[in-house]
């Protein structure tokens, strides 16, 4: 389920030459479908001057953003609660801040990434796992929660 969110993306230079922060609303999902949020997010970005790809593009910020919330999906199953959840008080583990990761993906580049981390250290992401730097997987999930619908395998090459 999609609460509303603001995904934070940086626009392209301006005539000007100066890139100004924007944010873009996720609407909520009870309202649109996958299709019309899409829409939204896409205009919206067009709106603010935002590209589509490129590095502070669109796609790499949703990526970005898909990756972060699976990881911390990951690490609620990990605990056996969610974050602030009272449950957790002397559980003896829990939540320990994050440590920020680039990660490579055919797609959209280089993404910094933020992977949570528990006290006792036993916490093993599927998602990107320990050491793991290149990401190919990933790619057509982020693509698809931009643009559902759309075919980008035969966009995408191996990195070599």
């Amino acid at each position: 389920m999609i609460t509303e969110t603001s995904v934070a993306v940086t626009p392209s230079k301006d005539v000007v030459g100066k890139a100004a922060a924007a944010v873009i609303e996720v609407p909520d999902a009870r309202e649109f479908d996958e299709l019309e949020v899409a829409r939204e997010l896409v205009r919206q970005a067009r709106e603010a001057g935002v590209a589509l790809t490129g590095p502070g593009g669109l796609l790499k910020a949703m990526t970005k953003t898909v990756i972060e919330t699976a990881l911390d999906e990951e690490m609620s199953e990990h605990l056996g609660y969610d974050r602030h959840a009272v449950e957790g008080r002397g559980s003896g583990n829990s939540r320990n801040g994050t440590r920020s990761k680039t990660v490579l993906t055919d797609a959209c580049g280089a993404i910094e990434i933020e992977v949570p981390r528990d006290r006792a250290g036993t916490f093993e992401p599927q998602i990107v796992k320990k050491r793991q730097r290149r990401l190919t997987d990933v790619d057509e999930v982020g693509a698809l929660a931009v643009c559902p619908g759309i075919d980008h395998r035969g966009d995408q090459r191996p990195f070599r």
